[in-house]
């Protein structure tokens, strides 16, 4: 089974609407006002679809934010079910601010194709396509990856690149890596940008390694399977977050999920550029109207392309 192209525009319309709101607050120093932005006009977006929608992946769970929550209804309720992840601003701080890779993003899958994960921290290792299947594996730890990794893509380590989030809780992989000589490329925010950097042509790191959102991970897992790329994640799960996860049907709580774990089936990946930045470039104001960026993929059609889109005001 797959997701019927006639959908796609629809969905990218979603993102874009979110972004053109959340546009209104660049530079604005308000992330709640940004987020809120974006939710009201993806929901209106969404609701408009002849689709059975479920919200699988929600923001805003653990913070005081408008929310797109798990478990939502969205559509007509009328047609095809599908099980939605969003998050209608990555990079609340960003826009905020005014700095690059805020951006709009869904994932869409029929239903049951996208895991519940609940709103916590998660490992993550990901990779890039072409490599041996799962060749990584964090209980590994940093250095066996790296060197795994060096020989499957026929490099000297010194020349591989590693994007990290630049967080204490990464010290000791910072560390690791720095002993083994491999390059870092440094992010302040932006998890679902700096995971997705090591998918494409000409990628801008080899691996993505660190401790960032579970929703996230999911997301990221949804656009990599369109590439045949990998990621490997587990759960950070305290004693309260457990018991959330237990009511989203996770029961082993040291599973290491895959893609296949995450992602089943057909998806539409569409992420529309807020501020300017490596997935897509950000809304242009014309005056009249909005020019929007949009990166789309849809698996079952082998779409991978940016589209661009103008809305008169």
């Amino acid at each position: 089974m797959s997701i019927d192209l006639k959908y796609l525009d629809f969905f990218i319309k979603a993102t874009e609407q979110a972004a053109i709101g959340a546009s209104r607050f660049i530079g604005k120093k308000d992330k709640i006002a940004a987020d809120k932005g974006a939710v009201d006009p993806m929901r209106s977006e969404l609701n408009k679809i002849h689709m059975k929608g479920t919200i699988v992946i929600g923001e805003g769970e653990m913070d005081e934010a408008p929310m797109l929550y798990i478990g939502e209804k969205l559509g007509t309720l009328n047609g095809p079910e599908f099980d939605i992840a969003v998050d209608p601003l990555e990079g609340t701080k960003f826009t905020a601010n005014n700095e690059p890779n805020a951006f709009s993003v869904l994932a869409v899958s029929e239903k049951g194709g996208l895991l519940s994960a609940p709103d916590t921290y998660m490992e993550k290792i990901v990779i890039g396509s072409n490599l041996p299947e799962n060749l990584m594996d964090i209980d590994n730890g940093v250095e066996k990856n790296l060197r795994l990794l060096a020989e499957a893509k026929n490099k000297k380590i010194s020349d591989l690149c590693a994007c990290v989030l630049k967080r204490p809780r990464h010290d000791n992989i910072i560390r690791e890596l720095n002993k083994i000589g491999v390059k870092i490329n440094y992010i302040t925010d932006g998890d679902i940008a700096g995971a997705l950097s090591v998918i494409g042509d000409n990628p801008k790191n080899d691996i993505y390694y660190g401790t960032g959102g579970g929703p996230e991970g999911v997301i990221v897992a949804a656009a990599l399977s369109c590439y045949g790329a990998q990621i490997q994640g587990r759960l950070v799960l305290d004693d309260k977050e457990m018991i959330r996860a237990k009511k989203l049907g996770i029961t082993d709580f040291n599973k290491k999920y895959d893609i296949k774990d995450m992602v089943k089936g057909d998806i539409i990946f569409c992420a529309t550029g807020v501020t300017s930045g490596d997935l897509a470039k950000g809304v242009k104001d014309l005056g009249d109207k909005f020019e929007v960026n949009t990166f789309v993929l849809h698996k079952s059609q082998k779409i991978i392309k940016s589209v661009i889109n103008t809305y008169n005001k």
